[in-house]
């Protein structure tokens, strides 16, 4: 027996099929996970948001109208709950540490450490890395370009930006991510990041 494909697990979810709604989030899980980590760029902020994106999954598949692909419609949902985290992150009190000597100061803790954490895939590593130190109006589009297949307009569309900002940005963040991989002669105008294939 073939395995069943997105539009049949969605419709059967729709339906009220319990195994197939499970069947859907395990599938794609693992890239929504992507999405919302190198958004966010931290393994707590990202496992909280990729959590409420299958929340939200879960509680919008009845308004999924198969305009879009399935794939593309659930990375714009995690997409936008990372987003949504890192405004939190945002309006979080900053941690506070007391060094030895007693002296107070700011610290960020969570974050600071947080954005090395990356997965024991070893081919991952040195992207994640990289890609945690661009200024986060370009790894943004990066990642909704390049892992979450969103197309310009859409990314323009969720970013309140122009669509021509947002093909800056991205060629931009490219650059910016082929330099600090130390590989000049990769063309910028294709994707750097390879998406995971978790199933």
């Amino acid at each position: 027996m073939s395995e069943r494909t997105d539009d049949e697990l969605v419709a059967a979810a729709q339906a009220g099929d319990a195994a197939a709604m499970d069947q859907l989030l395990r599938r794609h899980y693992g890239r929504v996970h992507a999405v919302c980590r190198r958004i966010a760029g931290g393994t707590r902020d990202a496992d909280d948001a990729a959590q409420e994106a299958m929340i939200r999954v879960v509680r919008n598949l009845d308004r999924f109208d198969g305009r879009s692909a399935f794939t593309t419609w659930i990375y714009r949902i995690a997409t936008n709950t990372a987003l949504d985290e890192l405004r939190k992150r945002k309006r979080r009190p900053r941690l506070h540490a007391v060094d030895d000597d007693g002296d107070r100061g700011p610290r960020d803790v969570a974050d600071d450490l947080a954005h090395r954490r990356v997965d024991a895939v070893a081919d991952r590593i040195t992207i994640d890395a990289a890609l945690a130190e661009l200024p986060e109006e370009f790894r943004i589009v990066v990642v909704m370009r390049d892992v979450g297949d969103l197309d310009y307009r859409e990314i323009a569309a969720e970013l309140d930006i122009p669509v021509g900002t947002v093909k800056s940005r991205i060629a931009r963040g490219r650059r910016m991510l082929v330099e600090k991989l130390g590989n000049r002669e990769t063309p910028t105008e294709r994707p750097i990041i390879d998406p995971p294939n978790d199933p």
